[in-house]
């Protein structure tokens, strides 16, 4: 797996909660420690929306962060790709019938890798990162993503 020359570089990640019990949040820090340590594959968080390659979201979106997560999204240099990591991310969960949801995530915004569970293992998590290099490529390629 090689990333074209603009990607060559590390892959950055911006993680947004937009509205989770932090069951999940919890998940990406157990994933970032010495351990698994993604950063020897060159992924790694940044702290803006404008230096991320991949949004990764946790959450149903509520009411409040539907707004939020559209702008983040827009701020983010293409080619850029969704990764939604937990079960209330992809269909709202146990809070899917709760007055104040917006919706699940890919009803606000495209989404392109899901990492389900609830909360979903590091193992997962960088399984689905290695999903979103390989889309990566594919849309840096010029190929049917």
């Amino acid at each position: 797996m090689k990333l074209t020359t603009s990607l060559n570089r590390s892959l950055w990640v911006f993680h947004f909660n937009s509205g989770s019990c932090n069951g999940c949040d919890i998940e990406i820090v157990a994933t970032l420690t010495p351990r698994y340590d993604p950063e020897r594959f060159g992924v790694k968080l940044v702290g803006s929306p404008r230096h991320a390659d991949v949004l990764l979201v946790t959450g149903p979106v509520t009411n409040q962060m539907a707004d939020r997560l559209r702008l983040v999204y827009a701020q983010m240099p293409g080619p850029k790709l969704v990764m939604v990591v937990g079960t209330c991310g992809q269909s709202g969960g146990v809070f899917s019938t709760s007055y104040n949801l917006a919706g699940p995530i890919d009803q606000i915004i495209p989404v392109d890798v899901y990492v389900p569970g609830c909360a979903p293992r590091p193992e997962a998590i960088i399984q689905g990162v290695v999903t979103a290099i390989a889309k990566l490529e594919r849309l840096q390629g010029g190929g049917e993503a």
